[in-house]
């Protein structure tokens, strides 16, 4: 009762920012929708800044005022456009997470009760202007006391119990969808504020940024042309994260850039050669890949910051998704669709035909484009569009993903409008298809599935062999002689031990002939 009587009220301060900013109108297609907008915009008054903007900026605008939860929130959705739409969803994409900076002294009292040694014990030098001010935390620049400059990221006082009190509300408005509105359980509204919690929570602890980030800096060990700021794990803390100050042009930067003599569409490549690394090398990837987290350095090499929301894709959706793109690249939309069929994406029940048919539809309006205008991430976000109609799962992994394609697609166009990251990055991708794909990948995975079989029979036959001793000893009765077949004793036969080792190798020769 508590908990309801709590979300109400957090409820009506998240209508009245909605309704001044005219942005409910994501509940107007439902009756009961329509009503309670009506009811809203009558009760709270409209913003007059709001009425020559679109729909997606007036939301924007609307979560920008409701503090930090709602606008990570907000980023979230921007993945969504099964959801909102597509205008709605690329207005979100652009939703800056800025807030004014919190006081000096505030930074210094996190530090220090994290610490529990004054500032100047840590610092020597500790500029009170911030460089940055994001809704979870913000940046000052230092000098260590052995003369090294820093970067210090501060965590926002009291962010953390907002940010509880939020999401509570949002899982209790997440729970009245799924009970109240069937049709959209299959959207996993729960599960989709709980991965969004999971994920701003880990935000929240500064130490889990920092092994992010050296974790990825571990993954390009030796890349001349990827690097991320190495981290003072002595001033790291769940609050506190010292990092190395790095400088360069930022990436979205063309006069920048060239200013440092550098080809625009050369650091295009490396970003689109590092990005596919990321996700179907490595498996971990950086997904807040915007601008402001991404310079450029005279040598040629990116620099990214920033780590506090990352993503990972396993082995089974790195090949999923790469099959997928195969697919659609080379538009053969039977084959998404069987892909999609077998992940367990789409319901085994549906026509595999009016799938591909469905794919077909939404890939030919954007691969039909010229090359430097053709968005793989926007080709995803089509896909969701299509999800009531054959009941897709939401796939979690795939919206982040989505999401950062969009980023790096937004960056690599601004630096060099004529080309397309993905195109350049052809070779690669065609040497990953070949090397996890191809025939010989096929072969190695069946050898593989071979062996594994192999491995298991010398614990099938111990099981044979303690069976057969438990039969004649006691427990499920067998006549003697069948026992003493079982175990390939005197009198009997040892077919059983070694038939599963001749069948094991009978299919090893016949994958390997094949």
């Amino acid at each position: 009762m508590i908990r309801t009587l709590r979300s109400l009220a957090r409820l009506v301060t998240i209508t009245r920012s909605l309704a001044r900013h005219d942005a409910l109108f994501l509940l107007r297609p439902y009756p009961w929708g329509a009503v309670a907008v009506r009811i809203a915009s009558a009760v709270f008054r409209r913003s007059p800044e709001s009425s020559a903007l679109r729909p997606g900026q007036r939301l924007a605008l609307a979560l920008t005022e409701l503090g930090p939860t709602f606008i990570k929130f907000g980023q979230a959705l921007s993945t969504r456009a099964d959801l909102l739409g597509e205008q709605v969803a690329a207005d979100l994409t652009g939703l800056q997470d800025r807030l004014p900076p919190f006081a000096a002294t505030a930074a210094r009292a996190t530090i220090e009760a994290d610490f529990g040694v004054p500032v100047a014990n840590l610092f020597s030098a500790f500029d009170d202007t911030p460089v940055a001010a994001a809704s979870i935390a913000q940046v000052h620049f230092a000098v260590t006391t052995d003369g090294k400059e820093v970067a210090v990221k501060v965590l926002r006082p009291g962010v953390q119990a907002a940010f509880a009190r939020d999401i509570d509300v949002l899982f209790w408005l997440a729970e009245g969808v799924e009970r109240w509105a069937p049709r959209l359980r299959r959207l996993k509204p729960v599960e989709v504020v709980a991965t969004f919690a999971a994920t701003v929570r880990l935000e929240m602890d500064l130490r889990i940024e920092a092994a992010s980030a050296q974790e990825m800096a571990e993954n390009f060990a030796g890349h001349l042309r990827f690097r991320i700021p190495a981290v003072d794990w002595q001033r790291t803390s769940e609050h506190v994260l010292t990092l190395e100050r790095v400088s360069g042009a930022r990436v979205d930067d063309p006069a920048g850039v060239r200013a440092l003599g550098l080809d625009p569409e050369a650091v295009v490549r490396t970003a689109a050669e590092v990005f596919f690394t990321m996700v179907f090398r490595h498996g971990f990837f950086h997904a807040d890949m915007h601008p402001g987290n991404l310079f450029v350095t005279a040598d040629g090499a990116i620099i990214a910051l920033d780590f506090g929301i990352m993503g990972r894709i396993d082995a089974d959706t790195q090949r999923t998704l790469g099959e997928m793109l195969l697919g659609f690249l080379s538009r053969d939309y039977i084959r998404v669709a069987e892909v999609h069929v077998r992940a367990g994406y789409v319901p085994a029940s549906k026509s595999v035909d009016a799938f591909a048919q469905a794919c077909r539809s939404i890939a030919e309006p954007i691969l039909g484009k010229p090359v430097a205008e053709i968005s793989i991430a926007r080709l995803l976000g089509q896909l969701f569009h299509i999800t009531e109609t054959f009941e897709m799962q939401t796939q979690p992994q795939l919206l982040l993903l989505q999401k950062s394609m969009l980023l790096a697609e937004g960056v690599g166009r601004r630096l060099a409008p004529d080309a397309n990251m993905w195109e350049l990055a052809r070779p690669l991708i065609e040497d990953w298809f070949q090397e996890r794909l191809g025939p010989a990948a096929r072969v190695t995975d069946a050898v593989g599935g071979a062996l594994e079989s192999l491995g298991r029979v010398p614990a099938l036959i111990g099981r044979l062999d303690t069976l057969a001793t438990e039969m004649e000893t006691g427990g499920l009765r067998l006549h003697p002689e069948t026992a003493r077949l079982l175990r390939g004793g005197r009198g009997g036969s040892r077919w059983l031990i070694w038939a599963p080792w001749v069948l094991a190798l009978i299919l090893l020769a016949v994958v390997l002939l094949r």
